[in-house]
């Protein structure tokens, strides 16, 4: 063998070994990868990595919107903002607001005078949700109070929890102060308590229907008082409904009032609802209008002084040439219309001033208004 021989040789062993430590290599750094993550290869570069990562139970609710410290309905995110995205808030509507507000003053005074007590009402906050999630939310037990929008031909719902009741049934009946009132739960309501909330429902429908008055009069007329969430159902679940939840204070006493009144039953005053504030009127502007108004005093119009109308046929009309003649109904002493367009103003006859042919006006044309004769 010769010498260039060997050289060869080496060279070639040399090689193959490199080959086979570059493929152990690729070996064991895909076997490691493997075992940390997922391996997905891109075919215009090298394989990329995507580890694998278990969500633990607080992610999973982030994701989906449910989280226990959010209370509130705005703060929702996730899966269930997507969901609930439909529904309409009630920011939309900002003349609710300011009825609500009417409402609680007027209810702090109407209370006050219905309990001879001390009362303060306030309002805790306004939302918006499905009236089928309401129904389900309702704390068990409370009194349900249906009303009726008489001029909106629509329904209402008014709760009334159970802390409210027994409140108001020991400040009618002369309860102590200080003392907390006994509830017996499971027992159904009696005849008195009904009969208590019945007159405080009245009252607050009465304050209600006051509230609405500067935006559109209505009246809303109690209907039924239920105890089952079930026999209160006014809408479809799935309806959208605005809930107003108030708070009534009686010193050491209280409770809480919650107002659901459905979109549908405020479609009629919808109009009404968008205002910004009471009496608004958009896109009207007095001082363009009165230049509008000074402007069209000088517009320039052309007026037809009309002796009569004459028909032909479309034969003889087409058949007019120079010097044809066209018999008129009409005399020298005949009345002529002046018109501006197709509307006719004044009713004249035919003279002459100087060189130029003059009408005299006697009289508005007929349908315009009424002549000097009937006046």
């Amino acid at each position: 063998m010769s010498e260039d021989d060997r050289l060869a040789a080496e060279w070639a062993a040399m090689a193959d070994e490199d080959e086979d430590d570059a493929d152990g290599d690729i070996a064991s750094e895909w076997a490691s990868m493997e075992e940390e993550g997922s391996v997905e290869q891109d075919i215009y570069g090298p394989p990329t990595v995507q580890p694998t990562r278990i969500l633990n139970q607080d992610e999973i609710d982030s994701l989906l919107g449910f989280r226990d410290d959010d209370d509130d309905d705005a703060n929702k995110s996730g899966i269930l903002a997507i969901v609930n995205s439909a529904l309409v808030s009630y920011e939309r509507l900002p003349m609710l607001e300011v009825v609500f507000d009417r409402l609680v003053r007027m209810l702090s005074t109407s209370l006050r005078n219905f309990t001879s007590d001390n009362v303060e009402v306030s309002l805790d906050n306004i939302t918006s949700l499905r009236f089928g999630d309401y129904l389900n939310s309702i704390p068990l037990p409370a009194m349900l109070g249906v009303f009726k929008a008489e001029e909106w031909d629509n329904f209402g719902l008014l709760t009334v929890d159970s802390s409210l009741i027994y409140s108001i049934v020991d400040v009618l009946l002369g309860g102590r102060r200080g003392a907390s009132p006994i509830r017996i739960e499971g027992r159904p309501y009696t005849t008195i308590e009904r009969s208590l909330v019945e007159r405080m429902v009245h009252v607050i429908l009465n304050d209600l229907s006051a509230a609405f008055d500067p935006l559109s009069p209505v009246t809303f007329r109690f209907v039924r008082l239920e105890t089952n969430p079930r026999f209160a159902t006014i809408a479809p679940p799935a309806n959208a409904v605005i809930l107003a939840k108030l708070r009534v204070d009686m010193e050491d006493r209280g409770g809480k009032i919650e107002l659901c009144i459905p979109y549908a039953t405020l479609e009629p005053v919808r109009e009404l609802l968008l205002q910004m504030f009471l009496g608004e009127r958009f896109g009207r502007d007095s001082i363009w209008e009165t230049h509008l108004a000074n402007q069209l005093w000088q517009t320039h119009i052309e007026i037809e002084a009309v002796l009569d109308q004459v028909e032909v046929s479309l034969h003889k009309a087409l058949n007019l040439e120079v010097g044809s003649q066209i018999l008129l109904n009409a005399g020298p002493q005949s009345p002529v219309t002046l018109r501006c367009g197709t509307s006719p103003l004044f009713v004249g006859t035919m003279g002459r001033k100087e060189s130029n042919i003059a009408i005299k006006v006697h009289d508005k044309a007929p349908w315009q208004g009424k002549s000097r004769s009937e006046e």
